[in-house]
């Protein structure tokens, strides 16, 4: 049953207020889902007096979860089809299908089979004075061709001024999942945040993907994503290298489910 907008409220504003992890599970962002995490973004926003970085919040929160639903969208269709993802023949043929999906009324059409495959987006924030932290889910790692798209259209994305000059010069033939990493990449730059503040990890172990974004509440604040290089350079060795011995673990704060 969906809580009223003043439900909800003192449901977040509690949790901010005793500094609670936030997570919201859903299938498919509708209008209640998005004003979910407008209100967790305010609401934490206000805590610190930072309500100028409402846009930069809000915006990529929702740009991720749209983003990470395209991805279930495509297991879904690949396994409607009888289509292996993991066999580049097949992923190819997969494609033509996916691309054809990608409007809004058909996302909005295969909810039931997301909730089918077992296929949510999870978006948790969690913060302290210094930094707010963005986690968006998806319960699946993400296949290396994916992968390699993302951080393309992503480390293209901050030259860019605008969105219109990004299709312009760099239009994706191929796949029209990755926009939403686009306007984050975009929304980064255009608030003065280091890119460095966006991060994407994909764990076979833990059968998941997580984009995360780190919105610094002060300037002094350095990203995870750049204490990680620094690291790499005291020790001298690859990403790859350190990776494989990286684990992670967050607990989430599953109060909030919109649908």
């Amino acid at each position: 049953m969906k809580k009223t907008e003043s439900e909800l409220k003192e449901i977040i504003q509690d949790a901010v207020n005793k500094n609670n992890i936030l997570s919201m599970k859903t299938y498919l962002l509708s209008d209640y889902g998005e004003n979910i995490l407008k209100i967790i973004a305010s609401t934490i926003l206000e805590k610190f007096n930072r309500q100028d970085l409402m846009e930069i919040s809000y915006s990529s929160a929702k740009e991720l979860v749209i983003n990470a639903t395209k991805a279930n969208l495509k297991r879904v269709l690949y396994r409607e089809l009888g289509l292996d993802i993991n066999n580049p023949d097949d992923y190819e043929k997969g494609l033509t299908e996916f691309k054809g999906n990608l409007t809004e009324d058909k996302i909005m059409s295969y909810k039931p089979l997301f909730k089918k495959y077992d296929l949510p987006v999870t978006a948790t924030f969690y913060f302290t004075k210094d930094v707010l932290n963005i986690k968006i889910k998806n319960n699946f790692p993400l296949l290396q061709i994916e992968e390699d798209r993302i951080r393309d259209k992503f480390n293209k994305a901050t030259s860019f001024s605008s969105l219109i000059d990004f299709f312009m010069e760099y239009g994706d033939s191929t796949e029209g999942a990755g926009m939403g990493i686009t306007m984050v990449g975009i929304l980064l730059d255009q608030s003065g945040i280091n890119k460095h503040s966006f991060s994407l990890y994909s764990s076979d172990k833990y059968k998941e993907t997580v984009a995360k974004i780190e919105i610094p509440l002060h300037e002094g604040y350095i990203s995870k994503r750049e204490m990680f290089q620094r690291e790499l350079r005291e020790k001298g060795i690859t990403p790859d290298e350190f990776r494989k011995s990286f684990t992670y673990n967050y607990k989430h704060f599953d109060k909030i489910k919109p649908d």
